[in-house]
């Protein structure tokens, strides 16, 4: 016999949807914030040569231009006031996030609760402009080195970075507000837009390459092929769960007697989801976002980074691999899925796992399962991620049709429609409350009985 819990949710409908007044209040909200980041993408900086940089990034799309291009929404080939895109606080949170694991202060702040969360957010803050601040400096030399500026100079480098601190800063705004008033994690939508509303550009030029016979309709069919099967894969990984079971012994509250239970905590195979994939790819980007746009005048040491950590290239696979597999566990034993503090929480519930016992050893077990499970899933993780690489970079695929742009669309629809339920779920349960509270005041009271 169903659940109560599955019985409505297979009752979620249209007209659900309709009455669940606040969730479409924080839909439109985020729909609402996703189009003026859209918008954004196209409003330029100011003194590029428009003409110029079209020339230049046709050339280098099809390289690691293409990389920034989808993390940027295609702000970047535009050199719009977004163009540096959400990367540089993506790449404070790594910085803080692994401090706060070695450091003993700030280790401390985690343990604080909401205050030393506020406090590390604020830490994040200062390093996303700090580092926006040295690559929007950066970028600036680099457009002035490759010819893009219009009146190179330190007025052109001032408004430049200006610019795009103001912008990356606008962004990590919007996406807070999104995580705090809308649907879904409000970083992962701003990448999950720009990658989407790329698409049907990349395409467009896919389809026009195999109609030219730059590329055989045999690879066309295995490329749509294998991004079906990539689809697949990935969302059959990410419902994949580990099952530990849980029981509850009998306790007795004041004179009644509760019968004990049983119950399940799930472990995901991927606990993570797709931060691992960004943060490698944001450490990636780090180095050579400004040898991008500097061409042939980058010095020795750029262009050895390049040639060597270009995509396709041995060194980057291998080091965008161990990227994912640190991230994968570095994430979900610091982040998601904290053992010390599920265990302790069990305990405080009177919670065990048959045959372990509470507090520490229950914690080894969790430390012991969930090491085993992240096998599993940093290794689908480094697939997902690597294979469309490889097969990308030996047939002159578009970057969009990557293991890392196909993870994170299908990855960040499914978190989002996951709490489009809950929100619905929490609705029908609002409603069932005030409906009982209702019968029970329209119930009549019962007069004094008649001799």
């Amino acid at each position: 016999m169903a659940s109560a819990v599955e019985q409505m949710a297979a009752n979620m409908s249209w007209s659900a949807f309709g009455k669940a007044t606040e969730l479409r209040q924080r839909i439109l909200f985020t729909i609402g914030l996703l189009c003026v980041y859209r918008l954004g993408t196209y409003i330029p900086v100011p003194g590029i040569d428009g003409n110029a940089l079209r020339e230049f990034m046709e050339q280098a799309t099809a390289g690691l231009g293409g990389v920034l291009n989808m993390f940027t929404g295609g702000a970047i080939s535009r050199m719009g006031i977004f163009a540096l895109g959400i990367m540089p606080y993506i790449s404070a949170s790594i910085i803080v996030q692994l401090l706060a694991a070695m450091v003993p202060s700030l280790e401390q702040l985690k343990k604080e609760g909401e205050q030393g969360r506020k406090k590390l957010n604020q830490y994040t803050r200062f390093g996303t402009v700090a580092l926006a601040l040295f690559q929007g400096y950066g970028l600036a030399v680099s457009l002035e080195a490759g010819d893009l500026a219009t009146d190179p100079g330190w007025y052109f480098r001032a408004s430049t970075v200006i610019t795009l601190v103001g912008g990356t800063m606008f962004l990590m705004w919007l996406g807070e507000q999104i995580t705090a008033r809308g649907i879904g994690n409000g970083i992962s939508l701003i990448i999950f837009v720009g990658i989407v509303a790329e698409i049907p550009n990349a395409l467009a030029q896919f389809f026009a390459s195999g109609r030219s016979g730059a590329i055989s309709p045999v690879v066309v069919i295995g490329v749509i092929l294998m991004v079906i099967a990539v689809i697949t894969f990935v969302v059959f990984m990410e419902r994949s769960l580990r099952k530990i079971h849980i029981q509850y012994p009998r306790r007795q509250a004041g004179m009644k007697m509760y019968e004990g239970g049983s119950s399940h905590l799930p472990i995901k195979v991927n606990p993570a989801g797709v931060i691992p994939a960004i943060f490698a790819s944001s450490l990636l980007l780090l180095p050579t976002t400004i040898s991008t746009f500097s061409g042939s005048q980058s010095g020795p040491v750029m262009a050895t980074i390049l040639a060597y950590f270009g995509p396709g290239q041995p060194l980057y696979l291998a080091f965008f691999a161990g990227m994912i597999v640190f991230f994968t566990f570095f994430y979900t034993f610091n982040v998601s899925f904290k053992t010390d503090d599920v265990a302790e929480n069990l305990q405080k519930q009177n919670g065990f796992v048959p045959g372990i016992r509470p507090g520490k050893k229950t914690e080894e077990y969790l430390d012991y399962v969930v090491t085993r499970i992240l096998v599993l899933g940093s290794a689908y993780l480094a697939a997902v991620c690597l294979l469309p690489e490889i097969l990308r970079s030996q047939l002159a695929i578009p970057f969009y049709f990557g293991g890392t742009s196909v993870l994170i669309v299908v990855s960040v629809s499914m978190d989002t429609v996951q709490q489009v339920q809950s929100h619905l779920l929490a609705h029908q349960y609002e409603g069932l409350i005030e409906k009982s509270q209702l019968r029970g005041k329209r119930r009549p009271k019962k007069g004094p009985a008649r001799r």
